[in-house]
């Protein structure tokens, strides 16, 4: 089976974890051994995040005034290379003689996507309300709420092709295992058959899906930190779904910038006939692909099945 993993931000760092590097390769190595456990039985491509990645290589930026702050374009390149390398170290480690590849790789946007206009994609580390306004109003940054706290946020656009894609799959038909659109890739727009970087960070799971259709995957795992899917999140009335048809899914409402990525993908991926999408844990990556944990979306699914 060839299988899509796209990874969330728990894969190096838990909620409110500082951004220390030995952290980060902590967590990555407990990631490794889930995805190995995988990787052993099946064809593997991982996406990653990068949010609170990119957002400290902001600020770094930032801090040294003596030129002027690299645009998100070239730091998205950046943490590709960073989360990349501490992903395909690990794997390595665990699967000794299989080779693992970390691929830079560039993802097309539409310039005029409304997504520009509306930033909803949170990057860097979580701040307190009062802090998060001062440094809006400091450095011009719009903020929302992640959680109880606050995050920068910036624009999401959808990604619409992949610049590298004959290169994932010449690698995957060579039996290497393929990490590839950190970070939801690189943003890019393309313009009199040039290619030029544009300001934004992608949704890795919008990113995620585009990978696994193109290359004809058989299943999407979202691995995050929560157990599944759950309708009326919050409420007195929550229920974790079980199995559930992409249609189904659609017709729920789920936040921008947590859930509702995570959803609008799955439901795109597991549209098309023989294919499935779930979302669940990381730690349980083997019982999501078996329907035994976590939430599984197929549109073999006539009624709604909850936990």
């Amino acid at each position: 089976m060839l299988i899509v993993v796209a990874l969330g931000g728990n894969a190096l760092l838990q909620r409110g974890e500082p951004l220390e590097a030995d952290l980060q390769h902590k967590n990555v190595k407990i990631t490794a051994e889930a995805l190995a456990n995988l990787a052993r039985e099946h064809q593997l491509v991982v996406c990653h995040g990068n949010g609170p990645q990119v957002g400290l290589l902001a600020l770094q930026n930032a801090a040294y005034t003596k030129v002027n702050s690299y645009p998100l374009d070239v730091l998205d390149a950046e943490s590709q290379g960073m989360i990349g390398y501490l992903i395909q170290q690990e794997l390595g480690n665990h699967l000794q003689g299989k080779q693992v590849v970390t691929l830079l790789t560039q993802i097309i946007v539409d310039a005029k996507d409304p997504a520009f206009l509306n930033p909803t994609k949170p990057i860097g580390p979580v701040y307190a309300e009062e802090q998060a306004k001062e440094l809006s109003a400091k450095r011009g940054w719009k903020v929302a709420p992640d959680g109880k706290y606050f995050r920068r946020v910036v624009p999401s656009p959808q990604p619409k092709e992949i610049v590298e894609l004959q290169a994932i799959q010449d690698l995957l038909n060579l039996g290497v295992i393929v990490v590839c659109g950190g970070g939801g890739g690189i943003p890019v727009v393309r313009s009199d058959n040039s290619l030029s970087g544009i300001e934004a960070v992608i949704d890795k799971d919008n990113t995620a899906a585009l990978i696994a259709e193109k290359i004809n995957a058989d299943a999407l795992l979202i691995l995050t930190d929560v157990a599944a899917v759950y309708e009326n999140w919050g409420k007195p009335n929550e229920r974790q779904i079980k199995y559930i048809s992409p249609k189904n899914l659609c017709n729920m409402g789920f936040a921008n910038g947590s859930m509702g990525p995570k959803v609008s993908a799955a439901c795109r991926f597991a549209g098309t006939k023989n294919k499935f999408a779930a979302i669940g844990r990381l730690f349980e990556a083997r019982e999501l692909l078996m329907g035994k944990a976590g939430t599984r979306v197929d549109a073999k699914y006539t009624e709604i099945e909850y936990y």
